[in-house]
């Protein structure tokens, strides 16, 4: 499963212990763009960067390539997303994987994408 940037970001805070051990059992890899989204805040303090840091090393990260890129640009053609969220949903699909995510709204038009949301309750 592909874990989306806002659950890694997420995973750091105090209130998600439990996001922590889900992500332990089911995320196996990110896409490089959400290393951008997650370590490129100009602001981010030390203690963030390692808590993202420790998620992060415990995961495989995939590439964007030129597959990924023509994904991108035909969902970004069919709909008003960012630039990141393009290419995550790009990465799952030419992956093969789910994406975890807590905005399933902004990736649930998209065929062929499952999507998991572990901060529902039940999941």
């Amino acid at each position: 499963m592909l874990i989306d940037s806002n659950l890694i970001i997420y995973a750091t805070q105090p209130p998600y212990t439990q996001l922590r051990s889900w992500l332990v059992n089911y995320a196996t890899h990110y896409s490089a763009i959400s290393r951008l989204e997650t370590l490129g805040y100009h602001r981010l303090g030390e203690a963030e960067k390692q808590a993202i840091m420790a998620i992060l090393d415990n995961l495989d990260i995939l590439m964007i390539n030129k597959v990924t890129l023509e994904i991108a640009v035909a969902l970004r053609q069919q709909r008003k997303m960012s630039v990141g969220d393009a290419l995550i949903a790009a990465t799952c699909l030419d992956s093969d994987l789910p994406l975890a995510t807590a905005n399933t709204k902004d990736f649930e038009w998209i065929e062929g994408l499952v999507i998991h949301n572990p901060l529902e309750l039940g999941s």
